[in-house]
């Protein structure tokens, strides 16, 4: 964990502008990386075409990983005793702050012209994900570092191809594999399917979010491990009560399709009412009629 915890600060470091205090060998073990991974990262936002920004991304996470020094654990030691976990995803909770409302609507414009910080985030997670210390990271910390990759790369592809109305106006949008973590190429539908699904925690359904209206909103701060119990109930609650996506009372139901399509993740410990009555301000009847609404592609803007 402390190697995981020092390469993660180090990356981190690189990807910010300004430090208060270092050391004298983490000014020499950064300066190469942030000259050379964070000025390759660079997405220029004219008319550059999507193959050269394809090769650029690549690019970037290479010379990262070749640029990234394994004697970590020594420049970072004296930061190491003042830093947590959870400040992995601190890139991404200012992006999310910045160009999220509290509603969970994106301001995709916006988000664009942070493009190159985004993909300095992604860079950050690949890297930590190729070490082989990310296996025996808690599962509390691989919830959150999967539900953060999930809505940071669709929040990548929408703007990879922006402007569009919905996700569904992209070829093939959750099958194809643009993000390389580790050896391995990923796309949204692998994270989804094959391992937060795999997880055994139904309410990762609130948390992962495909840039369509009807999903649950985007919460606008980082999921960590230190507040995922809370952050995964909130999520819950938030989308059980609102009307928009769910329509909720003691006899009848009229549910997002959500429930519908992953019903048996529901059903783990028992019926999808029990699951709602842990989460809704209503005490729903065990008998109450169940149907489910149309489910909005546009964009979640």
């Amino acid at each position: 964990m402390k190697q995981l915890l020092a390469l993660a600060l180090l990356v981190l470091f690189c990807a910010c502008k300004s430090t208060k205090q270092t050391v004298q060998n983490t000014q020499i073990a950064t300066n190469n990386f942030k000259k050379e991974a964070i000025a390759e990262a660079e997405i220029k936002t004219d008319n550059n075409s999507k193959t050269e920004t394809k090769a650029l991304e690549e690019n970037t996470v290479l010379k990262a990983k070749t640029e990234i020094k394994q004697d970590t654990t020594i420049v970072f030691n004296q930061v190491l005793t003042k830093t947590e976990h959870s400040n992995i995803h601190f890139l991404w909770n200012e992006l999310l702050q910045k160009h999220v409302s509290d509603n969970g609507n994106v301001n995709y414009k916006s988000f664009k012209i942070d493009h190159k910080k985004l993909l300095e985030y992604i860079n950050i997670l690949a890297i930590l994900k190729s070490k082989p210390e990310f296996d025996s990271i808690s599962r509390e910390e691989k919830l959150a570092f999967w539900i953060n990759a999930y809505n940071a790369l669709t929040i990548d592809l929408i703007i990879k191809n922006y402007p569009v109305k919905s996700i569904k106006d992209i070829k093939n949008p959750w099958e194809q594999r643009l993000w390389q973590f580790g050896d391995k190429w990923y796309n949204l539908e692998d994270i989804e399917h094959k391992i937060l699904r795999k997880m055994d925690e139904p309410r990762i359904h609130f948390a992962i979010v495909c840039a369509s209206y009807s999903c649950p909103k985007l919460q606008n701060t980082a999921f960590t491990a230190g507040n995922l119990e809370q952050q995964l109930t909130l999520a819950t609650q938030e989308f059980l009560s609102d009307t928009n996506r769910n329509e909720i009372s003691e006899n009848t139901l009229k549910l997002s399709k959500i429930f519908r399509w992953f019903d048996k993740d529901f059903e783990q410990n028992g019926s999808l009412i029990d699951f709602l009555n842990k989460y809704s301000n209503v005490t729903i009847s065990a008998k109450a009629k169940i149907s489910y609404k149309d489910y909005n592609w546009d964009l979640n803007d």
